[in-house]
């Protein structure tokens, strides 16, 4: 009970130091305080986003096994501890922010690649993520096919010619091709306040309590 009131004390830091770490104003940060308090409580109130609330609430389904969703969820969760805080949160959704380098976008979108985390991006892991984004999409596409995108993708990013990719290449592999980190921009964080009012509505009214 004391490790879950510690968490839920952890979940809600200052906004104004999350503010210096990502690319959210104050006032943003207080208004997705109110969609993280949503996540968090979809299906235990404990102030924390589980794997389950974190898939239900991005991906419209808390059943079926997702890859992708997995990923997400671990690269959110920096401390490893199966669940996200309110500054894990922000923290990664920033990386989606319009004005995030297109450097850092990369490097997410290394990680997500990595599953294996072995520092380097191999054929299989690259096949095993299409193939997972394919089915969730219902698409149906050739293995051919699908042989044909990876063996383009190492033909140009593995520069050292070694059957892997590095992040140094994947990384400027991504900077020449900007439609690879095209879903790594969600056009509405660049003001939440315009696009969510209702957001910071509800969030300034109770903020003596949030914060």
């Amino acid at each position: 009970m004391g490790c879950v009131c510690m968490k839920q004390r952890l979940a809600y830091e200052d906004p104004s130091i999350l503010a210096a770490q990502t690319n959210f104003t104050v006032k943003e940060i207080k208004a997705l305080n109110e969609l993280f308090r949503k996540l968090s409580s979809s299906v235990n109130d404990d102030g924390v986003i589980s794997r389950e609330e974190f898939q239900l609430g991005l991906f419209r389904n808390s059943n079926e096994q997702s890859l992708f969703a997995d990923r997400m969820f671990n690269l959110f969760d920096s401390n490893n501890d199966g669940v996200l805080d309110f500054g894990e949160f922000i923290r990664s959704l920033s990386t989606f922010h319009p004005d995030t380098p297109q450097v850092e976008k990369a490097i997410f979108t290394f990680k997500l690649y990595d599953i294996w985390q072995t520092g380097f991006i191999k054929r299989e892991e690259v096949k095993k993520m299409i193939t997972e984004l394919l089915k969730e999409s219902s698409l149906i596409i050739s293995d051919d096919f699908i042989e044909a995108i990876i063996d383009k993708t190492f033909e140009e990013a593995d520069s050292g010619k070694d059957g892997k990719i590095d992040i140094e290449e994947w990384k400027d592999f991504a900077i020449q091709n900007p439609s690879l980190l095209k879903n790594m921009t969600i056009p509405y964080l660049k003001d939440i306040t315009t696009t969510f009012p209702s957001f910071v509505q509800r969030s300034e009214a109770g903020d003596e309590i949030a914060y």
